[in-house]
């Protein structure tokens, strides 16, 4: 079994010139554009992203087509229940996210006076290990410098956060099983991964536990006890699964 981290690769990302003002340009992308597109993928239908923004809806509409218009992609597949973010128009909501998240960090700077905080997020599988090196980083750098957030939740997610850049790294494991659908994940995502270290396969019991005693545990002695597993939502598949009993029939 061995741990992996993934993080974001740069070498194919494209280049992108940002007007920063909300007065509107021709052919300059804007802010408010960056806001509005943002805010209609959280809320699901124009209808509520323009109550949530304070504009009309045909303005929100005429908006986000003229920035579909300019970038030359679909943000958003409509459809008569609402819309749904495209496959491109996903890549574009991360970096749209990016720049937004940045813009509020300058405000905060030099609007408010206050210190600017930097973030840093990890997205991980329920591993203690990373838990504790996430508490010695937390102790390194100072929780007044940085504003620290670690994720635990499931496989896919992890790999989606560092994509779309809520998380700067990801902490998932590779086996003989998943190998090839996690690795090829990583790749179509346009991310890397680093191999942490090799495991042996072990498991958790209590001190009070009928197995405590033996030198070692096979997976025959394990098939009468009941075990924690973890849900995977809609990836909810072996290949996605942080327990090796899960890959096994």
């Amino acid at each position: 079994m061995q741990a992996k981290a993934i993080e974001q690769g740069y070498k194919n990302e494209k280049k992108v010139i940002i007007n920063y003002s909300n007065k509107k340009e021709r052919g300059k992308m804007t802010l408010q554009q960056l806001k509005y597109v943002v805010t209609v993928a959280e809320k699901g239908t124009l209808s509520d992203a323009a109550k949530e923004l304070f504009v009309s809806q045909p303005a929100l509409t005429k908006a986000i087509k003229e920035l579909e218009d300019e970038m030359n992609i679909s943000i958003f597949n409509r459809t008569n229940k609402g819309v749904i973010v495209s496959l491109e128009g996903d890549r574009f909501l991360g970096y749209a996210r990016q720049v937004l998240e940045q813009t509020d960090l300058l405000e905060e700077e030099y609007k408010k006076g206050n210190k600017i905080t930097r973030h840093f997020s990890v997205s991980t599988q329920h591993y203690s290990f990373a838990v504790n090196a996430f508490v010695d980083v937390i102790k390194k750098f100072g929780e007044n410098k940085y504003d620290f957030t670690l994720r635990e939740t499931q496989t896919n997610e992890i790999i989606e956060d560092v994509s779309k850049r809520k998380s700067e790294i990801g902490i998932l494991y590779t086996s003989g099983a998943n190998k090839t659908v996690i690795e090829k994940m990583i790749k179509r995502n346009n991310l890397k991964f680093i191999e942490l270290f090799t495991a042996k396969p072990h498991v958790f019991i209590s001190f009070n536990h009928p197995l405590a005693k033996k030198e070692s545990i096979s997976l025959e002695d394990l098939k009468e006890y009941p075990y924690l597993s973890f849900e995977q939502g809609d990836y909810n598949s072996f290949y996605f699964s942080e327990e090796i009993l899960s890959t096994i029939d």
